[in-house]
């Protein structure tokens, strides 16, 4: 049999061990996900800058996220709902 069948005190170190190192991993994640909540608090204050310039110096920021939004996707997809928007204001006249 082994030790911690026969003595409960070591089944219990080793539990106790375990434990430890789960909750210092535990709190090793916790403290990054914090890390990283803080830096991208950082970062949207700074695009928050940012867009305020791009407004004192005249420039459409509802225009410019749009623009930055687009430059994120497909070309592809780009002409698709251009080609379609289009066609839906030719329906109407516009």
């Amino acid at each position: 049999m082994s030790d911690s069948a026969t003595n409960p005190e070591s089944a219990d170190v080793v539990g106790d061990a375990t434990y430890r190192v789960t909750a210092n991993e535990l709190r090793q994640f916790v403290e990054r996900i914090e890390r990283l909540d803080s830096e991208k608090k950082d970062l949207a204050e700074q695009q928050k800058e940012v867009m305020a310039e791009a407004k004192s110096r005249g420039y459409d920021t509802k225009v410019l996220r749009k623009v930055i939004a687009l430059r994120k996707r497909d070309k592809d997809d780009i002409a698709e709902e251009e080609a379609v928007m289009e066609m839906y204001k030719e329906a109407l006249g516009m």
